[in-house]
């Protein structure tokens, strides 16, 4: 049988995650202090002790998911489990596939941090003025509805929701 592991993507974050990992495997801290380093801040602090504002940020968010998921391969490994051995398949959800990535080797953890951060930083500049609260979707505002394009024919919808292909 086929075994794969998958990482999960923004929104599962939480403040305090990876914590116990980290306090009782010094293989799971290693990751927490590369990302740290990587990143030239206590990302670590802002993962363990929030605010929970600041940590849900996107740039803050993608880097820590991809941390914490990184700190559980390496406390795994550190029991024994191979990935190479034991896993045929790594995948992730957005940003889980770099987490996927660095897990199997094809990006270093730094590496991996960096570039969460710098798609996080973009993710956050891309958003829509009308998107700029948290939530995943609310409707537009009415100064923004008025800006739709005119189609001839087509409804527009008046509600904006994320999606990741």
């Amino acid at each position: 049988m086929a075994v794969a592991f998958t990482f999960p993507g923004q929104g599962s974050q939480a403040v305090g995650m990876g914590k116990d990992l980290a306090d009782a495997f010094p293989e799971a801290r290693r990751v927490f202090d590369e990302v740290d380093a990587a990143l030239g801040e206590k990302l670590s602090k802002l993962i363990w002790e929030g605010p929970e504002e600041t940590l849900t940020l996107t740039a803050n968010a993608q880097p820590a998911l991809m941390a914490v998921s990184l700190a559980a391969m390496r406390a795994l490994e550190a029991r024994g489990f191979s990935l190479k051995d034991k896993v045929a398949y790594v995948a992730g959800h957005s940003l889980g596939e770099y987490s996927a990535l660095a897990a199997a080797g094809f990006v270093s953890v730094g590496d991996a941090a960096r570039l969460l951060r710098t798609r996080g930083n973009a993710m956050q500049a891309a958003r829509a003025p009308w998107r700029r609260s948290s939530g995943w979707s609310r409707p537009m505002s009415k100064r923004h509805a008025r800006k739709r394009p005119k189609a001839p024919s087509a409804r527009l919808p008046t509600t904006m929701a994320a999606a990741s292909w």
